[in-house]
């Protein structure tokens, strides 16, 4: 009898530990979730774009940086960017290496959105939650305005405000490259995205 509860013992124990250290094992993965959210014209190509880089956990397309509540695709998005909220995990994948990867995925110098889509919605820009990631982006700006000294950097650092996902009806528009490849791929290649950041960024692009 005392070798059983001596085993019964161990048993619960062990499954209490395990419990535990699943909890434990949750909450460190939540502490290790951060977010970043970007602007780069289109939303379907900034979606795939940060989605092939490791550390991203989750891309969702949407807007942000206007006053118009719940904007959406089809209705009144007006002082609205097209916009990513771009969810990481910090010890695979830096700020500072997602916004090396940003600048290299847009065109800075267009003043009138991105590659053939125009108009304030496609405008790229850095959002910032917080003084830390402000810092951190200024630094980079300032290596992007080293690198192109003769030219002018439209881009702007520009503080977060609320983020509206697309929902409803519109949510096809979330992992749009997934749903219509076909689709995504020709819109991509006639807007001449890539054509465009191979020539901006040269060997530095990652398309």
């Amino acid at each position: 009898m005392k070798n059983l509860t001596r085993t019964l013992f161990g048993a619960v124990s062990f499954v209490v530990l395990m419990f535990t250290g699943l909890q434990v094992s949750s909450a460190d993965q939540t502490d290790k979730s951060a977010k970043a959210v970007f602007a780069g014209g289109c939303f379907w190509c900034m979606e795939k774009d940060f989605e092939s880089l490791a550390g991203v956990t989750d891309v969702i397309s949407g807007f942000t940086g206007g006053k118009t509540e719940n904007p959406t695709y089809n209705g009144d998005h007006r002082g609205h960017y097209e916009a990513v909220e771009v969810t990481y995990n910090p010890e695979q994948v830096t700020y500072e290496q997602l916004l090396q990867h940003f600048w290299v995925n847009v065109d800075p110098f267009d003043d009138k959105g991105q590659f053939c889509d125009k108009g304030h919605e496609y405008l790229s820009a850095i959002f910032v939650a917080d003084d830390d990631q402000r810092s951190l982006a200024e630094a980079s700006l300032a290596v992007v305005e080293k690198r192109f000294a003769d030219k002018k950097i439209v881009t702007p650092i520009l503080p977060l405000s609320t983020f509206y996902p697309i929902a409803g009806d519109e949510s096809f528009h979330q992992d749009f490259y997934k749903k219509s490849p076909i689709r995504y791929n020709s819109y991509r290649w006639a807007c001449g995205r890539d054509r465009r950041l191979r020539d901006v960024w040269g060997d530095d692009a990652t398309v």
